[in-house]
């Protein structure tokens, strides 16, 4: 196996070299130092649901005027649902549907309709910096300071993606003034957190956040306990009254077993009890590592310039054995593989902007000029013991018995991948008078990639080269209202090659919107609406010729309607809703049935979360609130189009509804003690499968009590 050289110390000092230029230029330090408006650490209240800063788009538009939906889920609303993982939010947020998770190890849902890569789990950026390439582990929270949703294709500012739309993970930043708190949490199935988060300055020009989170889970299912441990640090050093460093890093470690779920008899759910476990607890955990750095620098030119240059670098690493379904047989024995995976990965970038005002035939313009290169490397080792009618290392899935003579794997898989990347970009925002917004983009990329198989000594190579623009407009007929309209394209390589050897033509994706957005005189609530069409092709289907073999011949569409309401209703009560409709359908492809929807993406998806805030008559501060949400019924397996045409029934997840309560309770200023409440009425359901093979049951019922001491 290859692996990388270039660690996260070596690139830290490689951005010291880098900037020394700059540091001669700093300041005393008896410089001033502004002091940040808020000043909240910890899990807050009072805060809001709305923002108007999208940093994502790239633009100082508010939100409401930018000619795209885009869906900002703030720290509060993050705190008022307690979660403490990026996969317990998606469900509030309009038009995202769970996808198949590897096993419950990383991210991943569809936007739109249209899911992520399959193999690394949802696309997300990392404070605009593309962070799904590699093996990452389920997101925390515990450094995060909101999620942005940008709606539809973000090629024209980010490149390589999925048409139905693209996450940003914002970091928290370190604050002017001194405040840390420490929370801790026990709950049900053995599970417990702690989490400490702790900021100020060190001297007038320099300040740190620090944020810290141990936990420890047994799991809802049998032998699926996990632990992980995140260590985030954050500096924000004042080099000048217009220059700026920041430091951004991330070290995360999650341990737990890949659970494939249960199985679906005859494509019948429920036959298994759902916390049954089908693997094999002698395997133990896969170890993920994701460490990542970002070396942020800002520099204002003037009063309308500014530029900004990001140095990233990211690592993932996979690792460990698991025991996983192949076959299910009559009499209830499922015949299972033993596989050991080994995956490591490094990503480095670099990415600067320069972002100003000016005017343009008269009209007021802001634009954005960017250039970005990266080099990422993945190595995958992976084992394989296929079971046989001699060694079908089985269970029986009714009664299972655990501890049999486990296979030695041997080879399967060795690759090597290389990618490069270069792009530039231009985004350029005209004032058309005072009711107008005119938004345009484009991206050109140039990009290689190599795959070298290991065993075998061959080598795959492509090189496409894709231009994707975007236009969008905006109507603002008063300070409430904005009507918008936007097209863009997108693309995402394909990996591999035909049965010639040849690399296969990139997915291409066109999108087309129209929609709204309202915000009220105060600014204290806001809806989105949107109607929205997509086109993805080249999406690889089977080989007529060579089943063995791929070819870039598929094509899918998305159309569909979201709508989205939230923010404060009364001084007492905030709130969150959203709805949406999506139809996705199969127009082209030589295995899969023509017309069918893609797997786990239900017609309608719908959700609402609430906080009701008060005081009681001795000053102490309480909150109480919930939310609720309801997934359609989706397809779990795909068919072929000869199983469609045969009329053999399709496998589909049953329609759920959960629902959860929340609760606080602070008897002093520091001090907040909190009651989570998750599925109340303990519903059976299932949120994704892969196959009837493969199908991940919903976690039942559970309590969670937390303390939150703030000094």
């Amino acid at each position: 196996m290859k692996s990388p050289t270039l660690t996260a110390s070596s690139l830290t000092l490689a951005v010291l070299a880098t900037l020394a230029p700059f540091c001669a230029r700093a300041q005393s330090a008896d410089a001033p130092v502004e002091l940040d408006t808020v000043n909240v650490v910890g899990r807050n209240s009072s805060g809001s649901y709305l923002s108007e800063e999208a940093s994502a788009a790239k633009t100082s538009l508010p939100v409401r005027e930018v000619p795209q939906s885009i869906r900002l889920f703030t720290r509060q609303a993050i705190d008022d649902l307690g979660a403490t993982r990026l996969d317990e939010v998606l469900d509030y947020v309009g038009g995202i549907s769970r996808q198949n998770s590897f096993g419950g190890l990383w991210d991943n849902v569809a936007i739109r309709g249209l899911p992520g890569n399959e193999n690394t789990g949802i696309a997300t950026l990392l404070n605009g910096v593309s962070a799904s390439r590699g093996f990452n582990a389920p997101r925390d929270l515990a450094s995060v300071e909101r999620i942005e949703f940008l709606k539809g294709p973000a090629a024209a500012l980010y490149g390589s993606s999925e048409p139905g739309g693209t996450l940003n993970i914002v970091s928290k930043r370190p604050l002017w003034k001194t405040a840390n708190s420490i929370e801790t949490y026990a709950g049900s199935h053995g599970d417990w957190r702690t989490a400490l988060d702790s900021t100020g300055p060190l001297s007038e020009s320099l300040a740190y956040r620090l944020n810290l989170a141990a936990e420890s889970r047994d799991g809802f299912r049998d032998y699926t306990d996990s632990d992980r441990q995140v260590i985030a640090p954050a500096f924000t050093w004042k080099m000048g009254a217009d220059t700026k460093l920041e430091f951004v890093g991330e070290y995360l470690r999650h341990a737990a077993p890949l659970d494939r779920g249960v199985v679906a008899v005859d494509g019948q759910l429920g036959q298994i009890p759902r916390e049954r476990f089908l693997g094999e607890p002698a395997d133990g955990k896969i170890t993920l590592r994701n460490n990542s750095t970002q070396a942020i620098l800002s520099h204002a030119w003037s009063a309308d310039w500014l530029s900004r240059f990001v140095l990233s670098e990211r690592e993932t690493r996979l690792k460990g054995y698991s025991t996983e379904a192949s076959a299910l047989l009559s009499d209830g024995s499922l015949r299972r593989q033993r596989r050991y995976r080994d995956f490591d990965s490094q990503d480095i970038g670099l990415q600067a902007e320069l972002q100003g005002n000016l005017s343009l035939a008269g009209l007021p313009s802001e634009l954005l000029v960017g250039y970005e290169t990266y080099r990422f490397t993945m190595d995958s080792l992976m084992l394989r013991a296929n079971p046989s009618a001699a060694a079908p290392y089985a269970i029986n899935i009714y009664s299972p018995v655990y501890g049999q003579t486990q296979p030695t794997p041997v080879a399967n898989t060795d690759t090597y991948e290389t990618q490069r990347n270069q792009a530039v970009y231009l985004q350029d925002t005209l004032t058309l008078g005072p009711a107008w917004r005119l938004m345009g983009g484009l991206r050109a990329d140039q990009y290689t990639q190599s795959l070298e198989n290991c065993r075998s000594g061959s080598t795959s190579r492509q090189s496409p080269s894709a231009v994707s623009p975007r236009l969008g407009i905006s109507w603002l007929p008063s300070p409430q209202w904005t009507f918008f309209a936007n097209s863009g394209q997108s693309f995402r390589p394909n990996a591999g090659a035909d049965r010639n050897s040849e690399a296969f033509e990139p997915e291409k994706g066109r999108s087309f919107e129209l929609g709204s957005k309202w915000e009220s005189a105060g600014g204290k609530l806001a809806a989105n609406a949107a109607l929205f069409q997509i086109r993805k092709q080249n999406v690889l289907t089977a080989d007529a010729q060579n089943s063995s073999y791929s070819v870039a011949a598929g094509e899918v569409r998305s159309r569909g309607a979201e709508l989205e309401f939230s923010g404060q209703i009364t001084p007492r009560w905030r709130v969150n809703s959203a709805v949406s409709y999506t139809q996705v359908e199969v127009l082209r492809d030589n295995t899969l049935a023509i017309g069918e929807s893609l797997l786990n993406v239900p017609a309608v998806v719908a959700s609402a979360m609430a906080m009701y805030e008060n005081t009681f008559s001795n000053g102490q501060r309480y909150g109480v609130g919930g939310g609720v949400t309801y997934v359609g019924e989706r397809l779990g397996q795909a068919r072929t189009q000869a199983e469609a045409n045969a009329g053999s029934p399709a496998f589909e997840l049953p329609a759920y509804t959960t629902v959860r309560l929340n609760a606080y309770w602070r008897p002093t200023k520091s001090l907040r003690l909190t009651l989570d409440i998750d599925n109340l009425f303990d519903t059976t359901y299932y949120t994704s499968s892969y196959s009837t093979l493969w199908v991940a049951p919903g976690a039942g019922r559970s309590f969670t009590l937390g303390a939150q001491y703030s000094f």
